[in-house]
């Protein structure tokens, strides 16, 4: 079998890694492209290998029980909500033998049973930050080419793996409002006013991003990156945001002349309204409410309500009792720092972003939470011996890495300072699995916890507990 030869009556089994589906034919796997466990379907061969085939679904001759209608007129072009398909009970049990598989093939560790997976209460409109981006040319659809549809400017979302391709989002259903409306007005405006939209090939025009971060609070925050300082063509824009829409609490823009969107080096100016919003989250103990401010800069998780649940869950593994020494490590703006704080005697927080380390300070501040000190730096080099003998050797790790997982030196440093208890949230099973591995050294797991912050994509997060052995 070859590229471009046609397969029929392929009952795909299962999901595998990069929400691909499973099937066989032949005694070969065929990784899929589209389709649901349980669906009999037609395909084409993309990748031919001695052991494996790639192939894309071009008909499905029978459905599946465990498929759902996608809600989403951009489902299928958009690279987000690409399980939109499959209903929500089928895309937890692949999220947590997702976890389980990674920890297992990849750690080669000895599992207890798995906590069920903690879905999320709600599927839709639960993200509290989006980046839209702006074109001068929207990429358009085969069949939107057929009706003569004018490749004119857009603002939505890149097609997945192609930097200079973006489609114009008409309705997206991962923010409640005002999310869409506010884009919509600010597209309607600037081709109304003339405005240049950025091309992202030749790096040229005006509009380059436009980022809105809403809060439980209900206050709204909205970012205008452009590439150069036109005053006029900036208040015009956000003069108009503020009169429509009283809800944005925080207006800002950037200035971004690079070749890429990232301004986490650049200067974020505040256009009116407070420089933050401010999330809401309760105590462990539900006694009270934590604020939490959040910056244009500030990492905060995107699913508000289940970041509640995941710190929560990190908390109660944990198992403090008011006496223990915690080190949070990468710690963000402080968030499970300042979360678990009340039941600890004293926590460290160890982060490499100086801002976040600042936002984390004033969170302390302003919850009244006294028992907490944070520290910047690269945590591989922070966090050694010298570190330890100054502030103490922790009795508790809690440990949140990015989707990179942890560096070997900072687990081989975690090995060193031997604390009673490890908990290990990840955004990424396979690298957790890569650096639990490390830590079976001298620790055993003790209980695991799935959790879905990402209802309708293949991702999963996971919190591990570990005991020295």
């Amino acid at each position: 079998m070859k590229k471009g030869d046609k397969l029929e009556n392929l009952v795909i089994e299962e999901m595998a890694a990069e929400g691909k589906c499973v099937a066989k034919i032949d005694g070969l796997v065929v990784f899929l492209k589209g389709g649901a466990p349980g669906d009999t379907v037609e395909a084409i061969i993309t990748k031919s290998k001695k052991s494996f085939l790639e192939a894309r679904v071009t008909n499905i001759t029978q459905h599946s029980e465990k498929r759902a209608t996608p809600f989403c007129d951009h489902f299928g072009i958009c690279g987000g909500c690409t399980w939109q398909h499959i209903n929500y009970e089928t895309q937890l049990f692949y999220k947590k033998k997702q976890v389980r598989d990674n920890l297992e093939h990849i750690g080669g560790l000895t599992l207890p049973e798995l906590f069920p997976i903690k879905g999320s209460q709600h599927i839709k409109e639960y993200r509290n930050k989006l980046d839209f981006t702006f074109t001068d040319s929207q990429w358009l659809t085969w069949e939107e080419l057929k009706t003569d549809k004018i490749k004119g400017p857009g603002l939505g979302y890149h097609i997945p793996k192609m930097f200079d391709k973006v489609f114009d989002l008409d309705k997206c259903h991962l923010q409640p409002s005002p999310s869409n409306e506010i884009r919509q007005h600010i597209k309607k405006l600037s081709l109304d006013l003339d405005i240049p939209f950025f091309n992202l090939r030749s790096q040229t025009g005006f509009l380059r991003t436009l980022t809105i971060r809403t809060a439980s609070t209900g206050e709204v925050m909205v970012i205008l990156q452009v590439t150069e300082h036109k005053k006029k063509w900036i208040d015009l824009i956000l003069s108009s945001v503020a009169e429509l829409f009283p809800q944005v609490t925080s207006i800002n823009y950037v200035v971004n002349g690079k070749r890429n969107d990232t301004f986490h080096d650049l200067q974020v100016i505040t256009w009116r309204g407070n420089p933050y919003i401010t999330e809401k989250m309760p105590s462990p103990d539900g006694a009270r409410d934590l604020h939490f401010r959040v910056g244009p800069k500030s990492f905060y998780q995107t699913n508000s309500e289940q970041a509640f649940h995941l710190y929560k869950i990190a908390w109660q593994f944990a198992g403090l009792t008011g006496n223990e020494l915690v080190y949070d490590l990468y710690t963000g703006t402080g968030t499970i720092a300042n979360f678990v704080a009340a039941d600890a005697r004293k926590v460290v927080g160890l982060e490499y972003v100086a801002d976040a380390i600042a936002d984390a300070k004033v969170n302390s501040q302003i919850n009244g939470i006294t028992n907490t000190e944070f520290f910047s730096g690269d945590i591989k080099d922070l966090l050694d011996d010298s570190f330890l003998s100054e502030h103490g050797r922790p009795d508790v790790i809690i440990t949140d890495p990015p989707r990179a997982g942890m560096h070997e030196d900072v687990c081989k440093m975690i090995l060193r300072a031997e604390p009673k208890r490890i908990v290990y949230v990840s955004c990424n099973p396979a690298t957790q699995a890569r650096d639990l591995k490390l830590l079976s050294e001298k620790y055993s797991i003790d209980q695991v916890q799935p959790v879905d912050m990402f209802p309708h994509t293949m991702h999963a997060e996971n919190v591990v507990a570990m005991s020295l052995m």
